[in-house]
């Protein structure tokens, strides 16, 4: 059976909502399932990879660090809308580095994170299987 690559789109800020825990519970279990996932952060889904939360005054639990994990699941394909950044005057530089190791590449440490537009964003999620909202 060919693996289906997955998409999942994140759209909402990481608190005040169960849509971005939700979410990457999801994408941890289909890749412990092997799966082709990938993740996409548009709109307010781009507050969910900002360095630097801090959620002590909202009583909620950071839950920011389990992004860097992804690389040991073998989730290293993660695109970020620049439009979405701009227009909430945030830039490449405000995002939490998040990297996995290229095994191909003697174990070498890389960014998981692309910039994209929204149009390349587009030719990407027409390439996959499935893609789920949250």
């Amino acid at each position: 059976m060919a693996t289906k690559k997955f998409m999942y789109l994140n759209r909402k800020a990481p608190y005040g909502t169960v849509y971005a825990l939700e979410s990457l519970e999801v994408v941890l279990i289909a890749a412990a399932f092997e799966q082709d996932v990938s993740l996409a952060f548009i709109d307010d889904g781009v507050y969910q990879i900002i360095a630097g939360q801090n959620t002590d005054g909202i009583g909620m639990k950071n839950f920011s660090k389990t992004y860097n994990a992804l690389g040991d699941y073998d989730i290293n394909k993660l695109y970020v809308s620049e439009q979405s950044l701009s227009e909430r005057g945030l830039s490449e530089a405000d995002i939490m580095p998040i990297v996995y190791e290229d095994e191909d590449d003697d174990w070498a440490e890389k960014s998981s994170i692309k910039i994209v537009s929204n149009a390349e964003l587009t030719k990407i999620m027409a390439e996959q299987d499935v893609c789920l909202s949250f």
